[in-house]
């Protein structure tokens, strides 16, 4: 299997938020085709393009800053890539950038996030209060569930996971604006939603959006 070469940078919105990854990955393999760009196919009988989408992201979440990687053929310029995918791709995803990879993967650090945390009768009151006093412990160890343990479980501390949980009144609800670790391990932001139904079920939302604004690595610069 080749070595990624390239990357996408691209960003999934509106209904297409509700593509699966496996779909995901499937639509690109498709665009690739239908755009003419030039990429490297794994071998074998039944050939498709090997692409990579780093971090997948989960059904419902919108995201301006999802990362594919590929190997684009020599005879095509990356700068032509986005606006050639763009004209097959599906309503909600838009290719933003192709350029060359000269960070590695291990170097994403941080998720940058928007919580949109919605209340149909308001927000209750107290709610901000109970949820900044939960997170702002020095502990909040939970238990997720894990394929690879014996117990189908294992513990982890969130808050050295919380890099930033900032909360703001907005209309119907709570807009908070987060900075989650990204891998090895990730947090993924329902995570968190879900233990503050848990442990603060007076504060629990009727729906929650969640949007990826930016990625960074562990210095705070843009991940590309």
């Amino acid at each position: 299997m080749a070595k990624p070469k390239n990357r996408l940078l691209f960003s999934k919105n509106g209904r297409a938020c509700y593509i699966s990854h496996l779909d995901l990955m499937a639509t690109f393999q498709r665009v690739f085709l239908r755009s003419g760009v030039p990429i490297w196919q794994t071998q074998g009988f039944n050939k498709h393009a090997y692409v990579s989408i780093a971090l997948p992201l989960s059904v419902g979440y919108s995201s301006d800053c999802e990362i594919l990687e590929f190997n684009l053929g020599d005879d095509m310029p990356m700068e032509e890539v986005p606006a050639r995918m763009n004209a097959s791709m599906p309503e909600g995803i838009q290719v933003l950038a192709c350029y060359a990879i000269e960070t590695p993967m291990k170097k994403l650090d941080e998720i940058d996030w928007t919580v949109t945390i919605v209340y149909d009768n308001g927000v209750p009151e107290q709610a901000i209060q109970e949820i900044t006093a939960l997170l702002g412990q020095e502990s909040l160890v939970i238990q997720k569930k894990s394929k690879k343990s014996k117990k189908c479980y294992t513990e982890i501390d969130l808050i050295p996971m919380i890099y930033l949980w900032e909360m703001q009144l907005s209309e119907g609800g709570i807009q908070v604006h987060a900075r989650l670790m990204a891998q090895n391990p990730g947090l993924n932001p329902s995570i968190v939603i879900n233990t503050i139904c848990e442990q603060c079920p007076d504060a629990a939302p009727d729906f929650v959006r969640y949007h990826r604004n930016e990625i960074f690595d562990g210095d705070g610069k843009v991940f590309r």
